[in-house]
């Protein structure tokens, strides 16, 4: 949520400062802004709306700038409603900041510099810590900073400038990514490596209280007591094509179409003689035999992988599975011990909620295995074991190719699980591996297929609320496309095990409301069958979701999307690509913003 970026150099910075947020608009598109030193002063241009339509006329009117130095902010609101006044940078005459994160505490520091004489115009929490610098500062900005930092309570990544320190950034982070990347002449700072990627690919990660005080010639760090500190520079595995579009109308669309090779890239390097190894991590056979419980914990899409891992472990690993949605988890005191393992799913290894279940997990002794697609990330680099996800860069909201990785992991990890507890010999260790590996060119195979997603898309359009329903395997799929069609579509939608309907929902069946059902689970086929009677006959329009091979009776389905066939356990991966693009082209026949839909944000690094 929101991004942040800072630039140190020889030339003009306004260019990069607004080609970067844009490539961050993805974490929030509510308003943004931009600071810069001119002459002996902090010059601030910021506006409300998208940076096209917002802030890059404000900066056209403003004329060309000069400044070499200068932070940018592109928000997502939390505190206060999107305008101009609430935009980043938020400051004074002294020093400007820009903010992701939340202050929890905000309003105790305001109402203390209140009474210090300090007067608000913003509703924003940032606003508390640009004037605490002010209140702190004492001609050092290392020593500001600590100082003010050690009296914060939340989560925050902060880009500052002070107008007595001219081309000079300095930035801290708590709980939330920033990188400083470095380049020829030049020195940056970003929320993360998709900003900056058309510029330079090596990077530093501060750790947490860690203060970077940049200039053109470099970074130096400091801890909270001002000692320097060493770090070793990064080089970003993503190259900028991957952060493009590539002549597809929407991220969102490109990203379905790089699945196959996202799969690929994530399963193929951890097979070894035919079967998942995680030797690169140090996870254990012995280690996999003594766990008592495992317990998986994601948000959104990454909750979802985690529930079809569910139904695959306790299938054939016959080991208890609990998978939790990430901000419940510490709340409900969960019974898990230091014989269980802790598996934390994340995209950007960013998302607060699911750290704060990883740190938890750590505080009960509990093993902890991250399955991240960013190197370097916070949750990478808590937990005890972390496996890389190759998606490369996801910039749409709507997550597609991280979900599908995802899941690849909770595969492997599934399989070997099984494997070492001798629930399953090598033989079918590697039997279930190799069908895994084909089905990258069957998820091609479903892509290819998209007549039929646009034909039934088109008679979506129209609908105020749809119901997704499901079996087993196709109950937790049901509930990744349910929230596919809902963030892109607008569109309201939910999803409901198929025998739950008769429980009280069906009383909301007419004929204004589609149901579609995903019926790929062969041995629950029938039953699933039977709810889309049950639903048809109750007046509902009805697409089924079904195997090549299924024998579907036409006069209980309107539409049948069909897809290739493959093991039973596998089909969750097939599955996924229609939903996904059913989600995608209904929300294009609305005019839905899908790479950037209302309201969401791409990274959520608040609780």
């Amino acid at each position: 949520m929101c991004g942040i970026v800072g630039c140190v150099g020889e030339k003009p910075c306004e260019s990069f400062l607004v080609n970067s947020l844009k490539n961050l608009e993805y974490r929030g598109y509510d308003s943004a802004g931009i600071a810069v030193f001119e002459g002996d002063k902090i010059k601030t241009v910021k506006a409300k709306g998208s940076i096209g339509n917002g802030l890059v006329p404000k900066l056209e009117a403003e004329g060309s700038l000069k400044a070499v130095a200068g932070i940018g902010h592109t928000r997502w609101a939390t505190h206060g409603e999107p305008s101009d006044i609430n935009a980043h940078p938020q400051g004074n005459a002294r020093v400007s900041v820009v903010h992701n994160g939340i202050i929890e505490n905000y309003r105790k520091i305001k109402k203390f510099l209140m009474g210090k004489g300090y007067t608000f115009e913003s509703q924003t929490d940032t606003e508390s810590v640009a004037k605490l610098l002010d209140y702190s500062y004492n001609g050092n900005p290392v020593e500001t900073i600590a100082s003010a930092i050690t009296q914060l309570e939340g989560a925050y990544s902060l880009g500052i400038i002070f107008r007595e320190h001219k081309n000079k950034v300095y930035a801290v982070r708590k709980e939330c990514p920033l990188i400083i990347g470095i380049g020829k002449g030049e020195m940056y700072l970003a929320s993360d490596m998709t900003a900056i990627l058309e510029y330079t690919k090596e990077y530093y990660t501060p750790e947490a209280g860690e203060i970077a005080e940049v200039t053109k010639d470099g970074v130096t760090f400091y801890d909270i007591h001002g000692n320097v500190v060493e770090k070793e520079i990064q080089i970003a595995e993503w190259d900028v094509t991957a952060a493009q579009k590539g002549g597809y109308e929407h991220f969102m669309l490109k990203e379905i179409h790089e699945q196959p090779a996202a799969l690929k890239n994530t399963v193929t390097p951890r097979i070894s003689d035919g079967v998942p190894s995680f030797e690169e991590c140090g996870l254990t056979d012995e280690m996999l035999r003594n766990y008592k419980n495992i317990y998986i914990v994601g948000c959104g899409s990454a909750m979802h992988a985690g529930m079809v891992g569910k139904y695959v472990i306790e299938d054939i690993a016959r080991i208890p599975v609990t998978v939790d949605i990430a901000s419940e988890f510490k709340y409900r005191k969960p019974l898990i011990t230091k014989d269980d393992l802790l598996v934390i799913i994340s995209q950007s290894g960013e998302t607060a909620d699911t750290l704060s279940a990883l740190k938890l997990g750590k505080e009960i002794g509990a093993d902890t295995l991250a399955a991240v697609n960013v190197s370097g990330s916070s949750i990478d680099r808590e937990a005890k074991m972390s496996v890389k996800t190759l998606a490369g860069p996801e910039i749409s909201v709507c997550s597609t190719k991280a979900y599908m990785v995802q899941c690849a992991f909770m595969y492997m990890f599934a399989f070997r699980l099984a494997y070492a507890r001798g629930r399953i010999d090598k033989a079918k260790c590697a039997e279930y591996t190799e069908k895994l590996l084909q089905i990258p060119e069957l998820i091609q195979e479903c892509i290819n297929r998209k007549e039929q997603y646009q034909r039934v898309a088109s008679k979506l359009v129209n609908a105020s609320s749809l119901l997704y329903i499901g079996r087993g395997l196709d109950y937790a799929l049901s509930m990744e496309g349910s929230l596919k069609l809902k963030e892109i579509s607008y569109i309201h939608s939910e999803s409901y095990a198929g025998g739950e309907l008769k429980h009280g929902t069906i009383s909301l069946v007419d004929e204004e409301m589609p149901v579609i059902a995903v019926a790929t689970q062969t041995s629950l086929y029938s039953k699933t069958a039977g709810n889309v009677e049950q639903v048809k006959s109750r007046g509902a329009k009805t697409i089924v979701i079904c195997r090549d091979s299924a024998d579907v009776n036409p006069n209980i389905a309107d539409y049948i999307i069909r897809l290739p066939e493959t093991d039973d356990l596998l089909m969750p991966l097939v599955t996924a690509v229609p939903l996904q693009l059913l989600a995608y082209y209904t929300a294009l026949d609305r005019q839905c913003s899908i790479d950037k839909p209302r309201n969401l944000a791409k990274s959520v690094t608040v609780e």
